[in-house]
């Protein structure tokens, strides 16, 4: 596999591959290792220094692997699939430590608690909770469609979303404890660091936000494309949205975004497909359908400059900066596993 030279802060590092499109992954060990998970089911792990492989699970899930959630120790991670399983594994040895059997249908999206205490899964139009040790805390009724996304707001609330709404679970007992409505098909969601404000792209080629205090509703329209590629900055000051060949950041500043104009950063010649903000800093990366990746450094208003470019070989499907920032991971359409050094 062959990339273009990088230019600008990504710097040369290291690239490998898995055995078919690379649809999920993440850091472990505070960056020591890489963990891949590709559509055809399979399983990897990488040294994340030097790319080597420490150990490759094939066809762990059977028809395939839909999801991956990297617990907050670093030690361990959740895969998820077309089997109706979810497989609770060891970064380490890669040795599966709990497999929990969810249902019969698509487990299509999982997501740790910040604590690690819990770990939720839908199923269809169902989510449900477990303990760390894999054991059921509590199932939902079935929601008007297929769960589309989940995120926690904090220790102890998960949200879902979904055609029409977004609701919020206490995580323990399950009660509900809010519903944002919203007439619309809702295809994907990211909450602020602080659990305020909840944002939605929509089959309609619109991002949707909620205040949750206040309930407060927006939209903000006018995307050639679904905006299923969204996240916010750490401080939740900016909201980076895709749905075009553009990046389109939302700054929440004062009293934004509402009657303020996004900052658009233009690079990419085919539309966005996933973006990710370090954990430090306003560095935002961003990839496209054509394998393009692009870094920028951020202002507090949404306004951006272009600090480093790389190409994939195909499609960019996800983006994960190491946890110290010093590094950057893409993950491609064609399997492809590339990580550059941030200089």
């Amino acid at each position: 596999m062959s990339t273009d030279k990088p230019q600008g802060v990504l710097r040369p590092g290291w690239s490998a591959s898995v055995g078919d499109y690379a649809i999920a992954g993440g850091w472990t060990l505070n960056g020591e290792a890489l963990v891949v998970g590709d559509v055809a089911g399979g399983v990897y792990a990488f040294d994340g220094k030097s790319g080597a492989s420490a150990w490759a699970r094939r066809e762990a899930h059977d028809g395939g692997l839909l999801a991956m959630a990297i617990h907050p120790s670093g030690a361990a991670f959740a895969t998820a699939g077309q089997d109706g399983r979810v497989l609770v594994w060891g970064v380490a040895e890669g040795q599966v430590a709990q497999t929990i059997e969810v249902g019969s249908g698509w487990v299509e999206n999982l997501a740790w608690s910040p604590d690690g205490q819990w770990l939720a899964a839908s199923c269809s139009r169902q989510v449900r909770t477990y303990t760390a040790d894999g054991e059921e805390v509590w199932r939902s009724e079935d929601h008007p469609s297929t769960v589309s996304a989940l995120a926690w707001s904090g220790a102890g609330e998960l949200a879902t979303a979904c055609y029409g709404r977004v609701t919020f679970f206490d995580a323990s007992t399950g009660k509900l404890r809010q519903k944002l409505e919203w007439k619309g098909s809702l295809v994907s969601m990211v909450l602020s660091p602080d659990g305020e404000i909840v944002a939605c792209g929509s089959q309609d080629n619109s991002v949707h936000f909620w205040r949750r205090s206040t309930e407060q509703e927006a939209m903000m329209s006018g995307y050639p494309g679904k905006p299923s590629a969204l996240a916010f900055d750490h401080s939740g000051t900016l909201l980076a949205t895709g749905g075009s060949d553009a990046v389109t950041v939302w700054s929440f500043e004062g009293g934004g975004p509402e009657g303020t104009r996004p900052g658009v950063l233009k690079h990419h010649v085919q539309p966005v497909t996933t973006l990710a903000f370090a954990r430090r800093g306003m560095r935002l990366a961003s990839a496209a359908r054509d394998g393009a990746v692009v870094v920028w450094s951020l202002q507090r208003d949404g306004n951006g400059r272009l600090i480093g470019t790389a190409v994939l070989a195909d499609k960019g499907t996800e983006l994960y900066w190491r946890p110290d920032g010093r590094a950057l991971a893409a993950l491609d359409a064609l399997g492809g596993v590339t990580v550059w050094r941030i200089g």
